[in-house]
């Protein structure tokens, strides 16, 4: 074989190689020569010297060609498998350093991958369908301002009727919070479907919406400083405990309160590790969240205060951070709540300043009762955490973020040295607390089933496995019945009995109403949705010391209270009360014409005064 054959053939072998059939000249050996003619075979018995020194030249130029068009293309496919390489290398790193991000407090789940974790979608929808069935499971009666603060308010902005509290009289409350609820009203009476049912139960499935908003928030905020793992976990805390699934579907303003915490926190770039990394515009959401928590809870301002102390500490633009954000977006808050006042009050109203006058200035709060400095840490938020309190105070320890168990520990000091206590104040710390409850969950499983495949120590993954199910059980055994108890059973009577009304209204069953019980004991027109004759014992606070109020009246003097009453009522068609204060009050009814027509179960333990165990409702018979 000639060296020009071997070279030819050897290249044909390369799997890239064209064969000469396709991609080399056509007829290459034959078209070498320069005086070939297929129609002359004679040509072929020309001498070998001529044909050679013809021939040669020819060939080696031809294959010159075709070996550097051979050579373009395995440089261009090398480039192309190159290229193609290192946009994998690109991703693998970038996926790489995401997944480093969202999991680097928590190692154990830092080999999985980033999708692993259910979709952020999933888990709105997870809260949504739970806070729903939680919303619809809530059948008692917690604090009036649930009612009185709220859906009273946002139905007499809506219908025209309803009762304002001497809160709205004294201009220390806003009324961004109820016009959400005058919104929804709104639009159910467009739509025909203001009946009895849906205006008990749509307000609070509307802010079911807005606590699986919190929910969503909790997650990612667990994600972002501890991953996936512990995210997952702090997220079935915070569906599971007893309080939160008590109140947060409330139409309480600290339910929107404890929602814009949660979205606000997550957006604090001094909350968040180092590390991490946080887009331009996220302090400013942060200041917008809070700025409207403010807006609602005056007292909300506790929170921030710690948490924007801390930016300033950490952040390395102060100025900034002051003048071109905190004042510029909590002025437009403010002057933009200010304008809605105005608007609804009828004259210029500035609700934060009359706030902090009452209820600081003068203790304006203690006139509904006061409480032992360390009642929140003894009685108060543990009863919150319940069960949950060694897996908090576990999970701090372990975590190490002090700066947010340092905010937990600001709220309760701060509100411990105001007199007037409840637990709803400390309320948007609560999350907090149990997200770090799910941090000790997760330590306890220590990775997640995938890895545990992968560790050889299988004994001592089966002993984490069923430390973890114990205390699953635990947790679920002492919340959700507690939950159901105090959603469905404990103070549920003065829901029934305005439930039971408002359907006997709608029948036209009913013309006027007396409550012969403490104030605001009940929902009013916001439940009834009829706009009827109802009067309640009035309780507002006395400027003068000593002087009681009609409801403690009642109370200390049933019988005297109510004969000085009736000297001068329209007799009501229908009186509602407690059984404690029917047991002496029954003559006086029987003597009026008032017969008993429904019970309703309301207790089996007293709360803050004598058991109120049912709530009785007595019609007018005539003569």
């Amino acid at each position: 074989m000639s060296w020009t054959s071997h070279r030819l053939s050897m290249s044909c072998q390369h799997p890239l190689a064209p064969r000469p059939d396709s991609n080399w000249p056509d007829n290459f050996l034959t078209n070498c020569s320069p005086n070939h003619d297929s129609r002359h075979p004679g040509s072929r018995r020309r001498s070998a010297s001529v044909h050679t020194a013809t021939l040669l030249p020819t060939c080696l130029s031809q294959f010159e060609i075709s070996t550097t068009t051979l050579i373009q293309k395995l440089e261009t496919h090398q480039n192309n498998t190159a290229a193609q390489m290192r946009m994998r290398q690109r991703k693998v790193s970038t996926k790489a350093s995401d997944d480093d991000e969202n999991n680097e407090k928590f190692t154990a789940t830092n080999y999985l991958p980033k999708n692993f974790s259910p979709s952020l979608k999933k888990i709105f929808v997870l809260c949504l369908v739970t806070r729903m069935i939680n919303s619809l499971l809530v059948q008692t009666y917690f604090n009036p301002d649930e009612h009185w603060q709220a859906l009273e308010v946002g139905h007499r902005i809506a219908f025209g009727y309803g009762h304002l509290t001497w809160e709205w009289k004294k201009g220390i409350r806003t009324y961004l919070h109820p016009v959400l609820f005058a919104a929804l009203y709104k639009v159910l009476a467009f739509s025909l479907l203001d009946t009895p049912w849906f205006m008990t139960r749509a307000p609070r499935l509307l802010q079911s919406l807005f606590s699986a908003i919190g929910d969503l928030y909790l997650y990612k905020f667990s994600q972002v400083l501890f991953g996936n793992h512990v995210a997952k976990w702090a997220l079935f805390a915070q569906l599971v405990n007893w309080f939160m699934l008590f109140c947060i579907t409330r139409t309480l303003a600290n339910s929107m309160e404890t929602v814009l915490t949660l979205v606000s926190l997550y957006y604090w770039p001094s909350l968040r590790r180092p590390s991490g990394s946080v887009s331009s515009g996220s302090r400013k959401l942060a200041l917008a969240a809070a700025a409207l928590a403010c807006a609602i809870r005056p007292t909300s301002a506790i929170t921030w205060v710690y948490v924007a102390l801390l930016e300033l500490y950490l952040t390395c633009d102060k100025l900034k951070f002051i003048l071109l954000e905190a004042v510029p977006i909590g002025g437009l808050v403010l002057g933009l709540t200010s304008l809605l006042d105005r608007l609804m009050y009828g004259s210029w109203v500035l609700v934060p300043l009359n706030f902090l006058k009452f209820n600081f200035l003068s203790s304006g709060g203690d006139y509904y009762g006061t409480h032992a400095w360390h009642w929140y840490i003894t009685q108060g938020f543990t009863a919150m955490l319940f069960t949950f309190i060694p897996f908090s105070i576990s999970g701090i320890i372990m975590s190490k973020q002090w700066k947010l168990s340092g905010l937990i520990a600001w709220v309760l000091g701060i509100y411990s040295l105001i007199g007037h206590k409840e637990f709803r104040f400390v309320l948007p710390v609560l999350p907090i607390a149990l997200m770090f409850a799910g941090f000790a969950l997760a330590k306890m499983r220590g990775s997640d089933p995938l890895e545990s495949k992968m560790k050889e120590n299988l004994g001592s993954n089966i002993n984490c496995f069923t430390k973890v199910r114990l205390s699953m059980f635990f947790l679920l055994v002492t919340n959700l019945p507690m939950a159901l108890y105090m959603n469905m059973v404990h103070q549920r009577g003065t829901e029934d009995v305005m439930n039971y009304l408002s359907v006997e209204a709608a029948n036209n069953k009913v013309e006027s109403i007396l409550f012969l019980m403490p104030c605001h004991a009940t929902p009013y027109y916001s439940t009834l949705h009829r706009n009827l004759p109802m009067r309640f014992l009035d309780c507002t606070p006395s400027e003068e010391k000593g002087i009681l109020d009609e409801s403690d009246q009642f109370l200390m003097d049933p019988v005297g209270f109510a004969t000085e009453y009736a000297k001068n009522w329209s007799s009501p068609s229908h009186i509602v009360l407690f059984d404690s204060q029917e047991k002496q009050l029954k003559e006086f009814l029987v003597s009026h014409n008032f017969h008993e027509i429904k019970r309703f179960f309301h207790a089996h333990f007293k709360v803050d005064r004598e058991l109120q165990a049912s709530v009785t409702v007595y019609a007018y018979q005539g003569q």
